[in-house]
């Protein structure tokens, strides 16, 4: 039986209670009594997929942040060989090196470096202002008991599996 049928069959037992005015017979508090069962195993089975998931989750961060860190070695080690080879080609005054499965060459582009960047004039400037509201303030405020326009504390329930 799934979650949602225990909730079903729950909103039932509530509207035979409610239909037979309060009055909880035999049969309907042993009917409660194996839905709330039901729900208990339900929930502990749900909380070890969780727990389980959430050890995975862990772990996957883990290979994400060694895969990174071997990505990042390889980036810089290929950026470390094109400078090499760069400096070696400029060095022998060679534009282009080529063979039938690879070809080696100098491509110009144009970039703009900023040197003194104090200097520029307002023309040459964007401006961007960022505003976020201070949830610490907003927060500490309201524990205070002053009124806030625009923000509420807000109680959540949040699941704890241990």
């Amino acid at each position: 039986m799934n979650l949602y049928q225990i909730e079903n069959e729950y909103l039932q037992l509530s509207e035979m209670l409610i239909e037979s005015e309060g009055e909880l017979t035999p049969e309907l508090e042993q009917a409660l009594e194996i839905n709330g069962n039901n729900l208990k195993n339900k929930a502990v089975n749900y909380g070890y997929v969780i727990k389980q998931m959430e050890g995975n989750v862990d772990l996957i961060d883990a290979e994400i942040k060694r895969l990174q860190a071997m990505k990042k070695s390889r980036v810089n080690a290929a950026e470390l060989l094109k400078e090499t080879i760069k400096t070696a080609m400029l060095m022998y005054d060679l534009n282009t090196i080529e063979i039938p499965t690879l070809k080696l060459s100098f491509r110009k582009s144009e970039s703009i470096e900023i040197i003194n960047e104090a200097q520029l004039t307002a023309e040459f400037v964007n401006t961007k202002q960022v505003t976020t509201p201070d949830k610490i303030s907003i927060k500490t405020a309201l524990k205070e008991g002053r009124e806030v326009a625009g923000a509420v504390m807000v109680t959540n329930l949040n699941l704890q599996i241990k």
